[in-house]
């Protein structure tokens, strides 16, 4: 599969883009083009190395009761990081905890919820199912892993913090269509379009040949689109997390669109700039 450069408009007034190649599958080298506009290559990263992280207080694990056919129970894997649906995730697992997660999975449905924790925001209420695709166990009990995201969630009620975390949660779902009856196509369109164009420049920038980008949607329907999207954001999981959030796909469309298109405004000026001062 060809490999997909990664996007990330971070703000207006302090732009910062990253770059990444990545295929949907794996994560190679990160190449990040910062506002001064200097290429800075960054290590790279084959797997996720995975520890724990803690649970935000606003989870308790007593609280009002939820209805047995609208929650099921689900284990936790708190990560700096966000999974979209039909992202594919390698980790790498050797906490203890996670380890005995692990053992438990490997017996029942290979299936845990990965969700978005930082040491600023906390822990987020919603989250993506991860599924083991792919395993292997070490000699020293840990373990890579290939996952795959499913199905959204929301926690809904924290039901034990040890040895590892398993909340309540509800499924989400998009709603068929934007309160302005936005035509999804067009909207999807729209946003490859603007994926194409920041390619080609990004491409241009790090002196790669300008090659005309083939079809980035590959027969996806808008709100599984809306997805990749969201997944090749790297670099601003915050954003990410917002973008996993919505439950209207028209919404993240647009907010994809509009990310899409400050960043193809940065770098046509990025290039100009190199166009006037070829060594800058």
């Amino acid at each position: 599969m060809a490999l997909l450069p990664q996007i990330l408009y971070s703000s207006s007034t302090n732009p910062t883009l990253i770059i990444s190649t990545k295929s949907f599958f794996l994560n190679p080298k990160t190449i990040s083009i910062s506002s001064s506009k200097t290429l800075i290559p960054t290590r790279k990263l084959n797997l996720f190395r995975c520890s724990s992280s803690s649970f935000s207080e606003k989870h308790h694990t007593s609280g009002p009761p939820s209805q047995p056919d609208d929650t099921i129970e689900l284990p936790l894997f708190p990560l700096p990081l966000v999974l979209f649906p039909g992202a594919i995730l390698p980790l790498q697992i050797f906490e203890f905890r996670y380890r005995m997660m692990m053992h438990t999975l490997l017996q029942s449905d290979l299936r845990f919820g990965i969700i978005y924790t930082d040491t600023s925001t906390g822990t987020a209420d919603v989250g993506c199912v991860g599924e083991v695709i792919k395993h292997e166990r070490l000699v020293d009990d840990r373990f890579f892993l290939i996952c795959k995201g499913q199905e959204r969630f929301r926690v809904t009620n924290l039901v034990r913090t040890k040895p590892y975390l398993v909340a309540k949660v509800t499924w989400l779902e998009d709603r068929p269509g934007g309160e302005g009856g936005e035509d999804l196509e067009v909207l999807a369109n729209d946003v490859e379009t603007y994926m194409k164009d920041v390619i080609r420049l990004s491409n241009r920038l790090n002196g790669k040949p300008e090659k005309e980008t083939q079809d980035l949607r590959r027969n996806l329907f808008p709100t599984p689109f809306s997805f990749f999207v969201g997944s090749t954001f790297e670099g601003a999981p915050r954003e990410q997390q917002a973008l996993l959030e919505l439950e209207d796909s028209a919404t993240r469309l647009k907010r994809e669109k509009e990310t899409l298109r400050n960043t193809l405004n940065y770098l046509t000026a990025a290039s100009a700039v190199k166009d006037v001062f070829p060594s800058s």
